[in-house]
């Protein structure tokens, strides 16, 4: 099959598969033979299915030939983040204490992408535990950004957007708890969604921070993510903080153009500590937006400054928690000992990795008692106050533009030993998140090096539509998203 097959929208992909052109079972054994021939170079896959995708490749092809309707992404290959579950096939959250975990049932996004004739050929590489900004902090090695073997991906979904970058797989789901699938496809070049808080539901996805963890599309053009949204969102009854409200069809909303839309600029995130050619990419956009109908109008978010320093107490805290049940006494790794107090102490200490250590010890310093008002109590009162300066943004325009990261790619290593560096790669991705918005990243431009850059714009609750009206546009009128490491 060509080469060029490796660059066609998912969308392009089920339609030859739907009408005969190609079969599931050869389409999919291309990609395979591709990753098998490029994937261990570029580190952005950590387990690859080969047996199980072309048996559900087949199954497609038998429900072809058999004249019955197929789903909407029918044949196409997917990623998956391996912090969501996948039945009988490895889930390591990129974590030494759960090598070798094979969970007994699929994650509801994973169930939802089957239900659609999709198939998920292999499991992404990730910061450990989705804790990280590079990808670096992976029991496994990082991943690499296609467009230069020595920069980061990003993280923590910097496999998955990686593997999109390459062209191994045309879509991939990552989770985004504060900017993990948005900051990497700013990094890889690449078209990001993170949903609503409840519009996908979490069941199945290893838990970092309850109260921010989303599961979102990574795919090259807008119109592919939509399509990938709209299969796994909607209300799951084992998730209780999944939304019991309709699903937009976000394919429909991606030709509906956003002439007559007000765009709110933050100009604070367009001034210093933003990289001279992302803030001149970006204000390019913002002209095409306006040549493409949108009205501009500028916008302050005053509690933003704070996100970085809210968003490491209150995730810190909740996984402190969430990770309590990585013991050494159910699944994954255990190092036995004397006693349970001590088995679960030396388990840990070979488990986990030192950022996923570091956030632990944070998180539970700022639950302790003498402690919780002064840290957890405050952060969560600002979050409120950020959530406020959004509502009142949202009063004068329906999106809000920032750059989705103050710079381009950082190179391998050059930010692990300084966490304060690396947490301010997700300064504007933070914001949406703590608030509990929608936000999309999209490409908009490459620096002088050749590498992406990226561009955000969030929206309300539940106004996915709004974003990709918007970026699709944005896309149609410009080509960077098209653009693809050689």
């Amino acid at each position: 099959m060509s080469d060029e097959t490796r660059w066609q929208d998912a969308r392009a992909l089920r339609d030859r598969v739907v009408g005969g052109e190609v079969s599931a079972e050869d389409l999919v054994g291309s990609f395979l033979d591709r990753i098998e021939r490029e994937g261990e170079r570029l580190g952005a896959l950590l387990h690859v299915d080969r047996d199980g995708a072309l048996a559900q490749a087949r199954r497609v092809d038998g429900r072809r030939a058999a004249g019955e309707v197929l789903g909407p992404l029918a044949g196409v290959p997917v990623a998956v983040k391996d912090n969501l579950c996948t039945r009988g096939v490895p889930t390591t959250c990129g974590s030494r204490i759960l090598e070798g975990y094979r969970p007994p049932y699929d994650a509801h996004v994973v169930e939802r992408l089957r239900e659609a004739d999709a198939v998920v050929v292999a499991k992404t590489n990730l910061d450990e535990l989705a804790m990280g900004s590079s990808n670096e902090s992976s029991a496994f090695g990082p991943a690499k950004n296609p467009w230069s073997l020595d920069r980061v991906p990003g993280g923590s979904s910097g496999g998955s957007a990686a593997a999109v970058a390459a062209g191994l797989t045309p879509v991939a789901l990552g989770s985004d708890t504060g900017g993990s699938v948005r900051q990497p496809a700013s990094f890889c070049g690449v078209t990001a969604i993170k949903p609503t808080y409840g519009r996908v539901s979490r069941w199945g996805l290893v838990a970092f921070a309850s109260s921010l963890d989303q599961v979102g599309p990574i795919a090259r053009s807008v119109r592919d993510a939509a399509s990938v949204l709209g299969v796994i969102a909607g209300r799951d009854e084992r998730d209780a903080t999944s939304a019991d409200r309709p699903v937009d069809d976000y394919a429909a909303a991606c030709e509906r153009g956003p002439a007559g839309m007000r765009v709110g600029v933050v100009r604070e995130a367009l001034g210093a500590g933003a990289d001279p050619e992302v803030i001149a990419a970006v204000g390019a956009s913002i002209e095409a937006l306006r040549a493409l109908g949108c009205e501009v109008v500028d916008v302050d978010l005053p509690h933003a400054k704070h996100a970085v320093s809210v968003y490491y107490l209150v995730a810190n805290a909740e996984a402190s928690s969430n990770l309590a049940r990585l013991d050494g006494v159910r699944y994954g790794l255990r190092v036995d000992a004397e006693d349970v107090e001590t088995m679960t102490a030396r388990t840990r200490a070979r488990g986990f990795g030192p950022e996923v250590k570091r956030r632990i010890m944070l998180g539970t310093y700022a639950l302790s008692a003498g402690y919780y008002d002064a840290f957890y109590l405050k952060a969560q009162k600002v979050r409120t106050l950020i959530r406020s300066d959004y509502d009142r943004a949202f009063e004068r325009c329906d999106l809000v533009l920032t750059p989705t990261s103050p710079t381009a790619a950082f190179a391998l290593g050059e930010r692990v030993d300084d966490p304060l560096s690396m947490y301010l790669a997700d300064v504007f991705t933070l914001p949406p998140s703590l608030a509990g918005l929608c936000a999309i990243s999209t490409p908009c431009g490459f620096t002088r090096a050749g590498l992406p850059i990226g561009l955000q714009l969030a929206a309300p609750p539940f106004e996915e539509a709004r974003l990709v009206r918007a970026a699709a546009a944005y896309q149609d009128a410009t080509a960077w998203h098209e653009r693809h490491p050689a």
